[in-house]
Parts: C-alpha cells; sequence; structure tokens
C-alpha cells in the first residue's frame, strides 16, 4: 500500500496530521512517510499541550533565525527570501521521514504522540507526504 497526503501550511509552525495517516494502518507491519520537500521535517511529538509545539517552533528559530539575521550574514543562498537557507537548515537537522510500527491495524504510537509536519517556511506551501505500508 502507498499513498500521498497532502498538507497545506498557512507558515511556520506543526502541523498535526496522525488523523489522516491512522486509517493507512492496516495489519501489521511498518509505516514509512517521507515528505517529498526540502524547508520542512516530519515529527512524532507531544500532542495534548499545544504550547509543546509552540516551544518547538520558537526554539528552532532562535537556534536558526532568518538570514537577514547579523548573526546568519554568512549565509550565501538567499534568492527566496530570508527564511529560505534556514528552512534547508532545520530540515538538514529534523527527520524527513518517521517509521511507525503498524500492530493489529493500529499505529504504535504512546498516548501523547501526535505525527507532524514542521514547516519552516513563512509563507503558504502545500506539502507532500509519501506513506507506505510494508509487512
Amino acid at each position: 500500500m502507498a499513498d500521498i497526503i497532502s498538507i497545506a501550511t498557512s507558515g511556520p509552525g506543526l502541523y498535526e496530521f496522525t488523523d489522516r495517516v491512522r486509517p493507512l494502518a492496516k495489519g501489521d507491519g511498518v509505516l514509512t512517510l517521507f515528505v517529498r520537500h526540502t524547508s520542512c521535517s516530519l515529527l512524532i511529538q507531544e500532542n495534548a499541550d499545544p504550547e509543546v509545539q509552540t516551544d518547538l517552533h520558537a526554539f528552532f528559530h532562535r537556534l536558526v533565525p532568518p538570514s537577514d539575521d547579523p548573526s546568519m550574514a554568512y549565509l550565501t543562498h538567499t534568492y527566496e527570501g530570508p527564511d529560505d537557507m534556514p528552512a534547508h537548515i532545520k530540515a538538514a537537522m529534523l527527520p524527513v521521514s518517521l517509521s511507525i510500527p503498524v500492530m493489529s491495524g493500529r499505529l504504535a504510537l504512546g498516548t501523547w504522540q501526535g505525527i507532524y509536519l514542521f514547516e519552516h517556511r513563512r509563507r503558504p506551501h502545500r506539502r507532500e507526504v509519501a506513506v507506505a505500508l510494508s509487512s
């Protein structure tokens, strides 16, 4: 089984899409997710307290600020705006693929775990996540 999930983003932040992945879990195996872009990432993260997502976004923004921040003056890839190269750096630091066990047709996620696309760009995008289930 293979599928593509399309996710609309409206700017930087974490977008949970666990509910869109659950129906794809069948039988037993491993569900692999792979984001088909170089300026966003995938995460499994807490989905109970939205402050977790807010703090993660704030941390990575502080760690890798936009290229118009004086601390980032060394960057040369700035053609697509001040958030472009920092988005590539964040995507290089964070996972772009995830593997989730499927047991008896259910994702083996923990109680507070959700699946997120972490958008690193400022403007809206339509992101694609390839999903494959192998047994």
